[in-house]
């Protein structure tokens, strides 16, 4: 008994070893002697056949698969670039004296708004007075001499050169009076456009000199946002396409680019863009913190379930679609936007029918059984440009 309870344990472990290591050759071997079809099943094709996808299963019959179509047509949709930076006035200039002088009039304080031309320094004239006044009287000597030169010369009496030397002499005169006088007018420094002071100006009885500071004017309205687009983005700008931007207060504003650069920073490789708005109350200040979403070139796009997207054997996105003769066919996509209706993919025709349900179990070339179902509208706000203020909520 022992030894035929030996003799089972060996007839079983040999049988488990050409089951489990040797199950290849058996099966080949078995389907090299089976008799012709239709006396022995292929129990090859059987066990592929229970291993096999929904979709591979489905290539081999003639039978359609039930899917569900949505016809798509392609959209215009607004991209937008991302760019971060600050606001900036649009202009700011230190005022700085053009002549030497004290000043006499009473300053004006830092945040005060002053109009073009207005006085902000009045220098101490000084004896510039009685330098016009000699001025004055040397270029009517000038005249003078110029006209007894020419009645001499009339008669005889002088000749050419001592009637260049008197119009020269005119010339000096009429130099001498334009520099005494455009001295005087510059004892006053004026505001060279409307705008605010950012600092006071010179204090009573300040000396200044020629190139000294009297105050600094800011100009706010308009008021510039200033950002860097890297590179990849650049292209898609161009000067007068619409921006949305936040500040970091939260204010939202609007504007149109007025300023791209064609020279890169070199230490960033971006680009500066300019947007301009209004800014009438002066609310907005120099220096703050800005996101902009600038408008770029539209892209014809679809948008799609998020459970339509699939995969091909390469591991690349896209979606099926319903091709000529009923069969499915697969489409590459690029995503372009994530919304809660669904996600907007560009690099389909502009009309294309979506397998939105069952395309998990089809392949290309599939012949399918398609149920149409209408698409949803996109409303106003999918098409328009997406600003950061609307991608955080």
């Amino acid at each position: 008994m022992r030894i035929v309870s030996i003799v089972i344990a060996l007839l079983v472990t040999i049988a488990l070893y050409f089951f489990v290591f040797e199950r290849d050759r058996l099966t080949n071997f078995a389907a090299s002697d089976s008799p012709p079809s239709g006396e022995t099943p292929d129990t090859t094709a059987q066990t592929e056949s229970e291993f096999a996808t929904p979709a591979q299963k489905t290539m081999g019959e003639a039978r359609p698969v039930s899917v569900v179509v949505r016809h798509s047509t392609a959209q215009l949709l607004t991209n937008v670039v991302v760019v971060r930076g600050e606001t900036e006035a649009a202009r700011e200039v230190n005022v700085t004296a053009e002549t030497s002088g004290r000043v006499v009039n009473a300053p004006l304080r830092k945040g005060a708004y002053v109009q073009v031309d207005q006085t902000l320094c009045e220098l101490d004239i000084g004896t510039r007075e009685a330098t016009l006044a000699q001025a004055k009287a040397e270029f009517t000597q000038a005249e003078v001499a110029l006209a007894n030169a020419r009645k001499l010369a009339e008669g005889g009496y002088a000749s050419e050169t001592q009637i260049l030397t008197a119009e020269a002499g005119i010339e000096s005169a009429r130099a001498a009076v334009a520099l005494a006088s455009r001295d005087i007018e510059n004892l006053t420094i004026k505001a060279p456009f409307a705008g605010l002071l950012e600092s006071d100006t010179a204090e009573l009885g300040t000396f200044l000199s020629s190139g000294s500071a009297c105050a600094t004017v800011i100009q706010l309205d308009p008021i510039k946002l200033v950002g860097y687009a890297p590179e990849a983005d650049v292209a898609a700008i161009e000067v007068g396409a619409l921006a949305g931007a936040r500040l970091i207060s939260g204010r939202d504003v609007t504007g149109r680019v007025t300023f791209l650069s064609r020279s890169a920073d070199p230490a960033t490789r971006t680009f500066r863009v300019e947007v301009e708005i209004p800014n009438p109350d002066f609310s907005i200040r120099d220096g703050q913190t800005v996101e902009m979403a600038i408008s770029a070139a539209g892209l014809a796009a679809h948008l799609v379930p998020q459970s339509a997207l699939t995969l091909d054997d390469e591991g690349q996105i896209g979606l099926r679609l319903l091709g000529a003769d009923s069969r499915a066919e697969f489409a590459p996509v690029q995503v372009l936007r994530d919304t809660r209706e669904g996600i907007w993919v560009a690099g389909l025709a502009d009309e294309v029918d979506i397998i939105v349900v069952g395309q998990d179990f089809v392949k290309a070339g599939v012949l399918v059984a398609a149920s149409f179902e209408e698409a949803p509208a996109a409303t106003d706000t999918e098409t328009q440009m997406e600003t950061p203020m609307e991608s955080d909520q």
